[in-house]
C-alpha cells in the first residue's frame, strides 16, 4: 500500500506497489509529474513498502484535475 503524500490515505499505486498493470492514475489526464520511484526528494515521500514515490490518492488527484479544469475555464 501507499500513503497520499497530500491527505495521508492509503490506497493501491500499481507503480509503487508492483502490481501487473499500469497504475489507475494512467486512465486520468496527465495534470502533475509522476515522482521518481526510486528515490524522489519530494516532500512527504515515502511508502510502507520501502518505495519512494509520492503519489496521490485517486480521491485527491480527481479534485486536483477538477480544480485544474475549474480554473482553466475562468482564465
Amino acid at each position: 500500500m501507499s500513503l497520499c503524500s497530500r491527505c495521508g490515505a492509503a490506497f493501491g499505486c500499481a507503480m509503487a506497489d508492483g502490481g501487473d498493470g499500469p497504475c489507475w492514475c494512467t486512465q486520468l489526464p496527465p495534470v502533475v509529474p509522476v515522482p521518481n520511484v526510486a528515490g524522489t526528494d519530494m516532500p512527504g515521500a515515502g511508502t510502507g513498502a520501502g518505495v519512494e514515490t509520492a503519489c496521490w490518492c485517486p480521491a485527491c488527484l480527481k479534485a486536483h484535475i477538477d480544480e485544474q479544469s475549474r480554473s482553466e475555464r475562468t482564465d
